[in-house]
């Protein structure tokens, strides 16, 4: 994913002179985790450079170069980082298209390491893309696969509304071989794979089917699209496993489609669980394809406590949790 993200950046600088990317530590260095290496040599320190560690800066100076006509796209470190420059992107990059009447808008781009399975801890390991979903006038988007992860960034580069594009930072390097819970060796196993070079586009606010399946609907994002394949080839359920890609906008067809065909629904995302995203796709489940659900909805998410970092595996939804919610679903 580190590659395929990088590439959708080096395409988009290359193909239009209105883009920029800034952040900490991503010139020079390349980034702490190496997403934009290569690209400050190759197209010069006034389209790729360091930013101060000002999160609201960082936003606010975006969003004036967005009403100007450029693109920025701005790297928050970590998505734990992301709250300081919370009042800029709800109050100014979301507001700006509908306050202006269409006269300007924010064209910019928010990328965001997030998530768990690094041993990052309670300030490094959050998962806030609910918190954005419920603000009018943002976009948010999570890749689950490289394919995706560059298909995806290049269209939010290009899109005219403020896009947060949450990476899982667990699915960087492909499959990740440090302790977990069993099965170790598989539930990882698909997070790398081939990405076409050049530009190529997937829109924004569709999703994909990661498993076909009639007996149950999983709907996950990002590194939770993996767990669930784990956790499906363990129980031998045949799981529809639908990737949402994007939370808002969302792909509501797809979704009751899926929750029709099969009539049960389990909801899995690694934010804590009150208040959390699986609680909207819950109602919107309910509200929808309540005459055709043969048992009640479930949701495996974190627990309602900071992310701790001795217990990560405790906290992480696991493929040993969602197993044991699909036969619990599927008993219903």
């Amino acid at each position: 994913m580190v590659e395929a993200l990088n590439s959708a950046m080096d395409v988009m600088l290359a193909r239009d002179p209105d883009v920029l990317i800034f952040g900490e530590d991503v010139g020079f260095f390349g980034g702490v985790f190496r997403v934009t290496d290569g690209l400050q040599q190759r197209y010069g320190e006034q389209r790729v450079f360091d930013a101060p560690i000002a999160e609201s800066g960082q936003i606010a100076v975006a969003i004036g170069m967005g009403a100007y006509g450029l693109r920025p796209v701005v790297e928050c470190q970590f998505a734990d980082y992301i709250y300081p420059a919370f009042d800029q992107l709800v109050s100014e990059a979301a507001r700006l298209r509908y306050r202006s009447a269409g006269e300007f808008n924010a064209p910019i781009t928010v990328r965001a390491p997030y998530g768990g399975g690094i041993f990052g801890g309670q300030t490094h390991s959050q998962s806030p893309e609910g918190l954005f979903t419920h603000v009018c006038g943002l976009k948010t988007v999570i890749p689950s696969n490289p394919y995706d992860a560059k298909g995806l960034l290049i269209s939010a580069i290009e899109d005219d509304d403020p896009v947060l594009f949450f990476e899982p930072k667990r699915l960087y390097a492909g499959p990740f071989d440090g302790h977990y819970e069993k099965p170790v060796e598989t539930w990882a196993k698909h997070a790398a794979g081939e990405v076409p070079v050049g530009y190529y586009a997937i829109p924004l606010g569709k999703a994909a089917v990661a498993r076909q399946g009639e007996a149950l609907t999983i709907l996950a994002y990002g590194t939770m699209v993996h767990v669930a394949l784990a956790a499906t080839a363990e129980t031998g359920v045949d799981a529809e496993i639908l990737d949402l890609r994007s939370l808002m906008p969302i792909d509501i067809e797809a979704i009751t489609g899926s929750v029709e065909k099969t009539g049960r629904c389990l909801i899995v995302h690694e934010a804590t669980r009150t208040s959390g995203y699986g609680a909207e796709l819950s109602a919107l489940v309910q509200e929808r394809c309540f005459y055709h659900l043969e048992a009640p909805i479930l949701r495996v998410t974190g627990w309602d406590t900071p992310y701790p970092r001795e217990f990560e595996w405790e906290y992480f939804p696991g493929p040993l949790r969602v197993a044991e919610a699909i036969r619990k679903i599927m008993a219903g």
